[in-house]
């Protein structure tokens, strides 16, 4: 799969760690990524924290694709819940309309 920029995708890390981040670019060795978040286990089910709290996220993040075991691109309702932990825009869920 080739990962496109500026997409959301999720990230298994060698760690286990499981990271969602937009993507600003990929190369054979280094993915640059915006705004990580980490999912953990919480009392209402899985949610999302910040991946690194002693960095601006917003700035440019670097991880190491040899630290990657597997990734693939977020699931559209994660994606949704993940722009709107990282930017508090409410991103509507996609309806027909007929009329």
């Amino acid at each position: 799969m080739n990962i496109k920029n500026n997409e959301v995708y999720t990230f298994k890390l060698n760690s286990g760690e499981e990271v969602i981040a937009k993507v600003l670019e990929f190369t054979e060795k280094q993915v640059k990524i915006e705004e990580p978040v980490s999912i953990a286990p919480g009392p209402q089910g899985v949610g999302m924290i910040p991946s690194l709290f002693t960095v601006d996220t917003k700035d440019e993040i670097v991880i190491n694709t040899n630290c990657i075991a597997i990734y693939g691109l977020t699931d559209e309702s994660i994606k949704r819940k993940y722009i709107e932990a990282t930017t508090g825009i409410t991103v509507p869920s996609k309806k027909l309309v007929l009329g």
